[in-house]
């Protein structure tokens, strides 16, 4: 019997390609003996004090709120909150397509029975530190030079994959094993296409 594998899953809320990468990894927990952690990076913060392009900076600099929420969540009732908040977070981001930051955020607490008062978290630095600790586990382990999300499979990290559909059943598996085995040979590093449509959701 093969061993149970731990993932580690470094994810920004805002990052469709984040999201359908989680979706996978979700659907992988279906056919895969795989145990699943999953934290906070922040692709603002990867970006703070680059030159970026004007509409990307100004995306940027509004998205810091939901990923600070969810660090303040995690401090206040523990890391077992994680995976539900990103998934309400994420479920209105990327289905129902909402674009206001505040808005989903209240919503996503409300959804998960948490308290509203978190809200405030995503207009202060405060807990900043705590979101950089967890950003630079995940970023450390892959390099400054990619984005999220980051994936570990028993330690070995990768970026990625990158996914514009969430394959299920076996074609989840399938994809996992893959990934996992490409990732461990430490001198593999990329394998790459043009991408040719965004990432879409049932």
């Amino acid at each position: 019997m093969a061993e149970r594998k731990h993932v580690d899953f470094w994810f920004d809320p805002i990052c469709p390609f984040a999201w359908a990468t989680s979706r996978w990894i979700k659907e992988v927990q279906k056919v895969r003996d795989i145990d699943v952690t999953w934290h906070v990076m922040s692709l603002s913060m990867l970006n703070d004090g680059r030159e970026l392009p004007a509409d990307y900076r100004e995306k940027m600099d509004r998205s810091w709120g939901p990923v600070r929420v969810i660090t303040k969540a995690i401090t206040d009732h523990g890391a077992s909150v994680t995976d539900g908040l990103y998934t309400a977070m994420g479920e209105l981001f990327h289905h129902e397509q909402l674009d206001d930051r505040a808005e989903v955020i209240a919503r996503a607490l409300e959804q998960v029975g948490l308290p509203s008062e978190l809200a405030e978290a995503a207009d202060t630095d405060a807990y900043d530190a705590k979101l950089r600790e967890s950003h630079e586990a995940g970023i450390s382990k892959v390099g400054q030079d990619v984005g999220t999300p980051i994936v570990a499979v028993d330690g070995v990290a990768f970026f990625g994959p990158v996914i514009t559909r969430v394959p299920t059943g076996e074609d989840a598996g399938r994809l996992f094993d893959a990934s996992a085995e490409l990732a461990s040979f430490p001198y593999f590093f990329e394998l790459k296409r043009t991408r040719t449509e965004s990432p879409t959701f049932e």
